[in-house]
C-alpha cells in the first residue's frame, strides 16, 4: 500500500485547515493508512496563483484538488473557499472526496 501526498493549502488565520486536517487525518486512520501530510502556507496573492491556491482550505491528495471538477478552475485567490455538494456548503471537503482520493492514492 502506498503513502499518499497530502497537502493542506491555506492562508495565515483561516480557522478551517485545522478542522481539514482532522478530517483527513480520521479518514486516514479508517482506511489504516498513513500520509504524508504538508501545510502549505500561502502568503500573498502571487503564490495564490502560482500555486493555483482555490482558496482554504484547499486539500490535494498526490497533487490532485479531493473537489470533482475543481482542476478545471481558475478562480485563484487568497480567501476562503466555499465548497458546495448536493447538501448545501461548507468550509471544508466533502468527507466521501476525501476518502475516495486517499483510497485510490493508497493503492
Amino acid at each position: 500500500m502506498r503513502r499518499p501526498h497530502v497537502e493542506i493549502l491555506y492562508f495565515d488565520g483561516c480557522p478551517n485547515h485545522e478542522p481539514a486536517r482532522a478530517l483527513v487525518e480520521r479518514l486516514a486512520e479508517q482506511l489504516g493508512i498513513a500520509p504524508a501530510i504538508e501545510l502549505v502556507e500561502v502568503t500573498d496573492p502571487d503564490a495564490a496563483v502560482a500555486l493555483r491556491f482555490l482558496g482554504s482550505p484547499t486539500v490535494r491528495v498526490d497533487g490532485l484538488d479531493v473537489e470533482p471538477g475543481a482542476d478545471e478552475r481558475r478562480d485563484f485567490a487568497l480567501s476562503c473557499r466555499i465548497y458546495r455538494d448536493e447538501h448545501g456548503v461548507s468550509d471544508h471537503p466533502d468527507e466521501r472526496w476525501v476518502l475516495e482520493a486517499l483510497t485510490e492514492a493508497a493503492k
